[in-house]
Order: structure tokens, then C-alpha cells, then sequence
């Protein structure tokens, strides 16, 4: 079972993009809602080493946090699209 974490902002475009992939894949993760407060949003930062959302955690396969949801989906597909 993939072991994934996505950081998250409710209403956010490119954070329903990624959900939207993850739902075709049948991936199960783990959302971490942010604040909408950039400056709030310590927990994404130390993930990534920045502050927007969405950001992939896959400890699985070494992935400490991925930012900008087309490289998500293109690792995800990648990673992911031909297992099923």
C-alpha cells in the first residue's frame, strides 16, 4: 500500500488536479489540510522548503516533498499508472 501525504488547500485548483489523479489511480493518502496563511504553513515548508500547495510526501520512494501539482501528476502516473 503507498504510503503517501498530500498537503492541501481547500478550494485550491491544482490541489483538486493531483486529488483528481490520485482517485484514478486508486491511491489511498493522507491529506494534510494548510493554512490559508502562507506564513502559517511551517509544516509544508519543512517538507518542501517552500509554501504552496500541493506537495507530495511518497516515503515509500524516497520523496520528502514534491511542490507543483503537473510534476505530481506526472510522477504519480508515472510511479503509479502501471501498477493497475
Amino acid at each position: 500500500m503507498a504510503n503517501l501525504t498530500l498537503y492541501e488547500l481547500e478550494g485550491c485548483p491544482y490541489c483538486a488536479k493531483v486529488k483528481t489523479k490520485l482517485a484514478d489511480l486508486e491511491l489511498e493518502y493522507d491529506s494534510v489540510m494548510v493554512s490559508r496563511s502562507h506564513g502559517e504553513r511551517t509544516e509544508v515548508e519543512e517538507v518542501s522548503g517552500q509554501t504552496g500547495v500541493p506537495v507530495l510526501v511518497d516515503e515509500e520512494h524516497g520523496v520528502e516533498g514534491m511542490p507543483e501539482s503537473d510534476d505530481i501528476v506526472e510522477y504519480l502516473e508515472e510511479t503509479y499508472g502501471n501498477a493497475s
